[in-house]
């Protein structure tokens, strides 16, 4: 028998955590934590996420009907339940806007593969969903087309939403995406980004199977595709508006690319340099 009172702590631990590390500003983000079959315990609207008490969280229903709390719940809470239905595995849902991620899902840049060996492990690729207004059903469904394949998900124009067995776990996903990202474009102002070779990345592939963790790259679906170019949600960038513009995929994997069907990323790069300078040139 769950613990409701602890679990509504545990949302409030998560929530202080995620306003101090700068995730959640003012009353940014909302969290959810399952009961059972049909209630999920949620975090009210307007409310910071960083001063909550175990008497703010509310409980709704799997319809996102509230059902017991003083304080309304989050207007986002469809998302957390459409998380749910399509994984019943998860108990525990963390949506927030971390700013290096957020940066990304701004920009509509994908996360690079083959760079840091606890992002290979705990996160693999993650993708980016297309942007709808949040709130509503259409913006909650946005996420089915990745919920099974990753833990993590960057939302478009908007920030990330994790989800696990338990609150801290589902937390955890976004905290390790934020802090990547982060490294991300510090390198990329000291100049390069250097990327493990294939066998560098399939060793750790290899190793995360060997720990239990999923990972689509080491299933037969995908295993002619390129590992470290981004090949498992690749087919989603054109609705979503996404595009490799500031971080391109190592050289050793264009081949591979290519042989799937993917462009030349390098040559698209140089052709559009051409285009832009030709026309400047024109307009002179």
């Amino acid at each position: 028998m769950n613990n409701v009172h602890r679990m509504k702590q545990e949302i409030c631990e998560i929530g202080d955590r995620i306003y101090k590390k700068g995730f959640a500003a003012a009353n940014d983000g909302n969290i959810t934590y399952r009961v059972n079959e049909n209630e999920v315990l949620c975090t009210p609207t307007m409310h910071s996420k960083g001063f909550l008490k175990p008497d703010d969280i509310c409980t709704i229903d799997m319809t996102g009907k509230q059902i017991a709390g003083r304080k309304k719940r989050s207007s986002e809470a469809l998302l957390h339940l459409e998380i749910m239905k399509a994984r019943p595995d998860v108990k525990s849902v963390v949506h927030c806007h971390p700013p290096h991620a957020t940066a990304f899902a701004i920009a509509r840049e994908p996360i690079p593969q083959c760079v840091l060996p606890e992002v290979e492990v705990f996160l693999g690729d993650v993708p980016i969903t297309r942007y709808e207004i949040p709130g509503g059903k259409p913006f909650a469904e946005t996420i089915l087309p990745f919920v099974q394949k990753t833990n993590v998900i960057i939302l478009a124009n908007h920030g990330t939403v994790s989800y696990g067995e338990n609150v801290e776990r589902a937390y955890w996903w976004t905290e390790i995406l934020d802090a990547y990202c982060r490294m991300l474009l510090l390198a990329k102002q000291l100049g390069r980004v250097n990327y493990f070779t294939q066998d560098q990345a399939r060793d750790l592939l290899n190793l995360k199977d060997q720990w239990g963790f999923s990972d689509p790259r080491n299933t037969e679906e995908y295993k002619n595709c390129d590992i470290c170019a981004n090949d498992i949600f690749r087919d989603s960038w054109a609705s979503s508006g996404v595009e490799p513009r500031a971080f391109q995929p190592p050289a050793h994997n264009e081949g591979a690319a290519n042989a799937d069907g993917g462009a030349n990323l390098d040559q698209e790069t140089l052709i559009r340099t051409i285009t832009d300078r030709v026309m400047e040139a024109l307009k002179a």
